[in-house]
């Protein structure tokens, strides 16, 4: 099939600075991403090379402030940059997002020590991070974890198991909770621990249907020795701030979802205006063209409802119901669109010659990391009625 290139997506952008920004992305994107996206997948590549010149290109903090080595950017302009990265690899995309999540805890609630000490590094020093909230036994329901952090002197001893860690095993630092208290949301506790601590090791990655590329593991802590300076927030304080990065992060998988249908949109419509049968480009039937219509309107429908959700965040208001709905409603978008994308292609849509059916494989994952989507109907619903009766 002739290589037809997708026309870019227009932005509505709020400076000349962030235009400037989505420009040097897709530099990046086309230079040095997007080109071996396809076979770095397919052998389970991670592209770490790739966050390296992220940092480097202040991309890897975007959302903070510049003064703790962030870019300075509203929500409203990082969530397209992970739109436009996930569009080229989730497992670039998501990645950033997976690391802005675990800077979130230090810039909102450390201290001005802490931030001073570590977030330049963590912004834009070429760190990596991971988040560490999942166990084998608490997924959705989070606040019943098992891993403990026990005070000895100035330090804190954690062991116990975290599961589902996105850069597991790579990362160069864990924002981790872990149980110092009684049972419930107020006896959780959050931890900055070094990615190399003594007493701290990694399962093999998981085996899974797509994003073959980043590495997913359980993480054991065995007697793991953390000093109290790394302690963020008060004790008791770690499931409020997990809450809080998970409103943020929601936003991020929806614009990650977004970037993964919005492939698969391009992707579908060069083949459809290629390939012919009965004399014309399949593109020509109604059917077909009709299918590829509800795909866009999709599309743009999630991608407003993310931005809305973010200017919100970046006016100070609150957001949780719609960060719950974007992240509800994209990926839940993201699975239909590349499910209609694989129809498309028909017979080499269901090949690996083709990449709609690795979208199709990787927007499963997004309805199910950081809240699945029978948990954002949870959040939608107590918002418009109250927490359910018991």
């Amino acid at each position: 099939m002739p290589d037809r290139a997708p026309q870019p997506v227009e932005r509505q952008l709020p400076t000349e600075e962030s235009r400037d920004l989505i420009a040097l992305v897709r530099d990046i994107v086309q230079g040095e991403i997007a080109p071996r996206a396809a076979e770095e997948e397919e052998a389970g590549h991670f592209p770490r090379q790739v966050f390296s010149l992220l940092s480097e290109s202040g991309l890897l903090g975007l959302p903070y402030d510049s003064g703790l080595g962030g870019g300075d950017q509203p929500y409203e302009v990082y969530l397209q940059v992970l739109e436009e990265l996930a569009a080229a690899r989730l497992t670039v995309g998501l990645g950033v997002s997976v690391h802005s999540l675990s800077c979130h805890a230090l810039a909102g609630y450390g201290t001005k020590e802490q931030q001073t000490e570590h977030l330049p590094a963590m912004l834009g020093g070429g760190l990596l991070g991971g988040y560490c909230l999942s166990e084998p036994a608490s997924g959705s329901d989070a606040a019943s974890m098992r891993t403990k952090a026990v005070r000895d002197g100035d330090d804190w001893v954690i062991t116990g198991t975290k599961a589902w860690i996105t850069h597991g095993g790579i990362a160069d630092f864990y924002t981790v909770m872990a149980r110092t208290g009684g049972e419930g949301p107020r006896g959780i506790t959050a931890f900055l621990v070094p990615g190399d601590a003594e007493g701290l090791t990694a399962a093999a990655p998981e085996k899974k249907m797509g994003m073959k590329g980043s590495p997913t593991a359980q993480l054991h802590f065995d007697g793991v020795r953390v000093p109290d300076a790394r302690r963020i927030g008060e004790e008791g304080q770690g499931f409020t701030i997990a809450l809080s990065a998970l409103d943020s992060g929601r936003l991020g998988i929806a614009a990650c979802a977004i970037g993964v249908a919005q492939a698969a949109l391009d992707e579908a419509t060069a083949y459809a205006q290629d390939r012919r049968q009965f004399g014309r480009p399949i593109a020509d039937f109604q059917g077909l063209r009709f299918m590829l219509a509800d795909m866009a309107t999709q599309i743009e429908a999630g991608r407003s409802l993310y931005l809305a959700a973010a200017r919100l965040r970046d006016a100070g208001r609150p957001f949780s119901r719609q960060a719950a709905m974007a992240k509800l409603f994209c990926t839940d978008a993201a699975m239909k669109v590349t499910t209609d994308a694989v129809q498309v292609l028909g017979g080499y849509g269901y090949t690996a010659d083709f990449p709609a059916e690795r979208y199709m494989r990787e927007a499963k994952v997004l309805q199910i990391v950081e809240g699945t989507n029978q948990i954002q109907r949870v959040v939608i619903a107590r918002h418009l009625l109250g927490p359910e009766s018991r």
